[in-house]
């Protein structure tokens, strides 16, 4: 029982871990309509071998897209009541 439990405890992060290394860039064609089964078509082909080869992708017209990054606003590390002398 005890390893049992051992084996989920490690398990669990492990997965996590796996999955959380996706990647998230979206893909389109910006210069025509396209079908999702043309995109799952066209990313199986270019994912031969485990890994997504973005070559193989722009070459049949696919463009990737990153979700845009949000940038945080700076903060004053001494809070607005900090006045120098």
């Amino acid at each position: 029982m005890r390893r049992t439990l051992g084996a989920i405890g490690l398990a669990v992060p492990l997965l996590v871990v796996a999955c959380g290394r996706s990647d998230n860039r979206e893909w389109m064609k910006i210069d025509r309509p396209y079908t999702t089964a043309e995109f799952r078509r066209d990313y199986a082909e270019c994912s031969k071998g485990g890994k997504l080869d973005e070559d193989c992708m722009k070459r049949r017209g696919w463009v990737a897209v990153t979700p845009p990054k949000t940038e945080e606003k700076p903060t004053e590390p001494q809070g607005p009541a900090y006045r120098p002398r």
